[in-house]
């Protein structure tokens, strides 16, 4: 079948009497695995799968405030879901805070190295010449966590040279998966996604603001699932499903 063929064809699909179109959803790029299963589980019950995409919370955000079509957007930090609230493409009423995370220090998963992970400690001299990957800090959000963290921590000017900086979070651990950086500063929750890293720190909690997951629906939202989708994430039955994952539901 051709291109054209196949968009006549789910275009036909999509504007078929009684059909409910599924919700498009703009998640934070450490939620694939948890909201992939999240979706699989809303389909269990009979509802058409959500279309799920993952990028980094800044670029959705700009993608939103843009003009594009979405029924939900979940932002790995509160900023950015303010930001689409500014521009008034949020609806009243359906935002709430309902997951939370942490942050790692990763490794590759050969290393068999621990870090105290205190004020001063010594992460430029462990990274020698090497990296830290980590997201972009002026606009991921795990990026801004992580400089946040250092600069509490009073290593961060020390450690700026070093950084390799990542279009998201995902990004950030491949480097370290791949040992092209030795070390990379992350979600807990992608740490425990991945086979190819090992969690060597954790970063103590007042050492950044918390990491809260909010989610709302968009002013856009034309599927008449979206909100149903929404209430079921945020639900005992969706957050246990986060939960499974590593998050810390709300």
């Amino acid at each position: 079948m051709t291109l054209r063929g196949l968009f006549l064809l789910l275009l036909s699909l999509f504007t078929a009497p009684g059909f409910t179109a599924p919700p498009l959803v703009l998640a934070a790029a450490s939620m694939q695995e948890s909201l992939n299963a999240a979706a699989d589980a809303w389909s269990a019950r009979h509802h058409e799968r959500p279309i799920l995409s993952f990028a980094s919370s800044s670029a959705l955000a700009k993608q939103i405030d843009a003009g594009a079509p979405a029924d939900l957007f979940i932002s790995a930090d509160e900023a950015w879901m303010d930001d689409v609230a500014r521009h008034g493409l949020t609806k009243a009423g359906t935002r709430v805070s309902f997951l939370g995370n942490s942050l790692v220090l990763v490794a590759p998963a050969t290393s068999a190295k621990t870090v105290a992970i205190r004020p001063g400690f010594p992460l430029a001299r462990l990274l020698g010449n090497g990296k830290l990957a980590m997201g972009e800090v002026s606009s991921v959000p795990a990026g801004k966590y992580g400089k946040e963290a250092l600069t509490s921590l009073g290593i961060w000017d020390a450690v700026a040279p070093h950084v390799a900086g990542a279009d998201n979070v995902r990004s950030a651990l491949a480097l370290v998966e791949r040992s092209e950086a030795p070390y990379g500063i992350v979600y807990a929750t992608d740490a425990y996604a991945s086979k190819g890293v090992k969690i060597v720190g954790v970063f103590p909690a007042a050492s950044h603001a918390p990491i809260t997951y909010p989610i709302a629906q968009l002013t856009a939202s034309t599927s008449a699932d979206a909100e149903g989708f929404r209430r079921f994430l945020i639900s005992g039955a969706g957050k246990a499903i986060f939960k499974r994952y590593g998050f810390q539901p709300k």
